[in-house]
């Protein structure tokens, strides 16, 4: 396990600070890749200037260079900074890129950029601080260059939730815990009701970063409630002339209830928490709330259930 120094700030412990091999490993990610690279090429325009807020291994920098006369790397990791501009040199155009040692939270580049990349991103903005970095930009941004922002990569996230049937066994071992599960068929048959979208952001306006989710669900699968899922869609670029997005969707976060219950088809049940966004996965699981509301039975006379689980 890569050892953190006590010393660490807490900006550096909740995002910025991920070990080496893990921004190796994501270089393999095509689920991740792919669409960032689609992305680039669609909202890069020839010639242009590209700034990216916490960059890496520099990949997505270097996607950038392919079309930008210039693009600023910003990373504060000092190994990473190493890596990235000893990258950089190995691959066509890498000399179009210059990586910055500095804090993402204050730097800002020498001119005006017409595109913003920040791939802080986290399932449910949790853990990383993606908000926090891009709202400071932003102020920052206008005060020294005026009211227009660049275009941001990802234009948009949206959250959703719903309630889900986890099996949380392992090899005969029992242990209730927080899970990431891939899109896919097993997402699919988790769930117990359709997701509910409980948070938009959109980069290039003004948005929250406290998250306060109280919602109630009609229930279309029966079996046991024991977790809700949240799933994070990102809108890296829209397409206007195709009428589509580039869009990337993360992994499931799944968090267990306190109190796991069985649930009915008709049945409704409600969902609370709130959090604040790059927070870390304990805070917001404790926030989670979950209970029955209104039984199948007693839904036909809209009768609250007395009772919940």
């Amino acid at each position: 396990m890569t050892q953190i120094p006590a010393n660490v700030p807490e900006e550096l412990l909740l995002g910025q600070f991920i070990p080496l091999h893990y921004h190796f490993n994501m270089l393999r990610d095509q689920s991740r890749m792919i669409p960032f690279k689609e992305a680039i090429e669609h909202a890069v325009p020839l010639n242009g200037t590209v700034l990216e807020l916490v960059g890496g291994t520099g990949v997505l920098s270097w996607f950038a260079a392919q079309k930008a006369r210039q693009v600023w790397c910003v990373e504060r990791n000092p190994a990473l900074v190493r890596a990235s501009r000893s990258f950089l040199t190995d691959n066509l155009n890498g000399e179009r890129v210059t990586v910055v040692q500095a804090d993402a939270m204050t730097y800002l580049p020498p001119e005006p950029v017409d595109v913003v990349i920040c791939e802080m991103l986290h399932v449910g903005l949790v853990r990383e601080k993606q908000l926090d970095v891009i709202h400071s930009f932003k102020d920052r941004y206008r005060q020294k260059f005026g009211g227009q922002l660049p275009c941001f990569i990802p234009e948009t996230s949206m959250l959703a939730v719903m309630p889900i049937h986890q099996d949380f066994c392992f090899s005969g071992y029992t242990a209730a815990v927080p899970l990431f599960e891939p899109p896919g068929p097993n997402l699919q048959e988790s769930c117990l009701a359709d997701p509910h979208y409980c948070s938009t952001i959109d980069y290039g306006t003004d948005f929250a970063v406290e998250f306060h989710v109280d919602v109630q669900l009609e229930i279309h699968r029966g079996g046991q409630f024991n977790a809700i899922g949240l799933l994070t869609n990102n809108f890296l670029a829209f397409v206007l002339s195709e009428g589509r997005a580039v869009q990337w969707l993360m992994n499931e976060l799944v968090l267990p209830i306190p109190d796991p219950m069985e649930v009915a088809i008709g049945d409704c049940v409600s969902i609370q928490f709130g959090y604040r966004a790059g927070c870390s996965l304990e805070e917001l699981q404790e926030t989670v709330k979950a209970e029955i509301v209104v039984r199948a039975t007693a839904s036909s006379s809209n009768e609250p259930l007395k009772h919940a689980a």
